[in-house]
């Protein structure tokens, strides 16, 4: 049976991974292990060790602490937004994310406006 801890520490490994553009592939290289570890450590099938989280960290570029983020009430505080539960494995919406701060700053604020313009008009 999956921890829960398991499961959230492997989707922010895919979420940062994602983030950074990187391919499961690619991370496994960085790190020395096969792209099917990388898999098992996302669905969180398989653990991570410490010094694993540690070198794929520094892969990633992050801290450790990163991938322990929004453990405490996570799931309580998304329900009531009506968002779905598992933001961080939505393609689409980390597609979104990077697509946002690839835009020059001044247009990103004048975009993050709108957005919030439409969403209180919805």
């Amino acid at each position: 049976m999956k921890h829960p801890v398991d499961v959230h520490v492997g989707k922010r490994i895919r979420h940062r991974r994602w983030m950074v553009g990187m391919t499961q592939q690619q991370l496994a290289e960085r790190v020395g292990i096969k792209f099917q570890q990388i898999q098992k450590y996302e669905t969180g099938m398989n653990r991570v060790s410490a010094s694993r989280l540690w070198d794929i960290a520094d892969a990633l570029d992050v801290a450790v602490s990163f991938f322990f983020e929004g453990l405490d009430g996570r799931n309580a505080e998304q329900t009531t937004t009506g968002m779905p539960d598992d933001l961080l494995s939505d393609k689409e919406a980390l597609e979104l994310v990077r697509s946002y701060y690839a835009i020059p700053e001044n247009q990103r604020r004048r975009l993050f406006e709108l957005a919030r313009v439409l969403s209180d008009v919805a």
